[in-house]
């Protein structure tokens, strides 16, 4: 029997984007119960792919769930900018986003992304930008001047930016994300932005350029966090060191304090038993 390996990379893509139209769909139907019902799934699954990742990915996960997260609440819930069916943030928005970051990294890292990443750039560039002309043409529902904007953005990205492949990969998981949702009415995009002059599709052809940003933000702040995290445990380390001598310091010091308390104790017991026989 024929056996195909399969790569690590590949499965994590794979899961994320069987995970993500079977989440919209049970969401569709869902009451609100229902709805974090699968946010806590989605969570456990988010957790459970982590495991295999090393440190870095792991905090460049956690920074994407935390980012996104506030970008959520201040763009849908506050400003809605975009609003979820229910009209909340699903429980299942926040560790979507880290398993969309993990779908990325994982194609960006990949032996087939790394051999054709010429051709894999060049073609996110054009099919993207026919994806934003389109949008701001009269042929589009509607004008998407947001969608041609984030579409500039992700040509910075995949041009400029030090990990151009995780942006390829942001441009298909996300796009594949962004048609299925809005499709099956799991969130909605308004005609214009919040300050009402800047026309948005639904969704806008670009969206994987202003999800870019949360890539940018992980790629730079995690090895920071690393380490400070590293130094905060140094230091720990060093405290503890000091905590430890400090201890046996003073335990010696009560060690010799008991033997010269028990040498004054013999002592005086000489002189009384030579006074008594005095």
């Amino acid at each position: 029997m024929l056996r195909v390996a399969v790569s690590r990379d590949a499965r994590v893509v794979a899961i994320v984007l069987a995970w993500v139209p079977a989440v919209l769909l049970l969401d569709r139907p869902a009451t609100l119960l229902e709805q974090r019902a699968l946010g806590l799934l989605t969570w456990l699954l988010l957790l459970a792919l982590l495991r295999g990742e090393s440190a870095l990915v792991r905090v460049q996960t956690l920074v994407v769930v935390v980012f996104a997260t506030v970008i959520e609440y201040a763009f849908s819930d506050a400003l809605g900018v975009y609003v979820y069916r229910l009209e909340n943030v699903p429980w299942f928005v926040p560790p979507g986003h880290g398993l969309v970051y993990l779908a990325a990294y994982g194609f960006g890292r990949s032996a087939f992304a790394r051999r054709h990443a010429r051709a894999l750039i060049g073609g996110t560039v054009a099919v993207g930008g026919a994806y934003a002309i389109w949008g701001m043409s009269p042929l589009a529902p509607r004008t998407d001047v947001l969608g041609a904007f984030w579409f500039l953005c992700l040509v910075g990205f995949v041009w400029l930016g030090r990990s151009r492949l995780l942006y390829v990969g942001a441009f298909m998981v996300v796009t594949y994300l962004e048609v299925l949702g809005t499709a099956m009415g799991t969130w909605t995009w308004q005609a214009h932005d919040f300050t009402g002059l800047v026309p948005m599709g639904n969704p806008p052809s670009g969206a994987a350029g202003g999800y870019g940003w949360f890539d940018l933000v992980a790629v730079a702040a995690a090895p920071w966090l690393l380490a400070r995290l590293a130094e905060q445990r140094a230091d720990a380390r060093r405290a503890s060191k000091e905590r430890n001598a400090t201890i046996d310091t003073l335990a010696s010091l009560v060690g010799q304090q008991s033997e010269h308390l028990v040498v004054d104790v013999a002592v005086r017991r000489q002189e009384v038993a030579a006074l008594e026989r005095g």
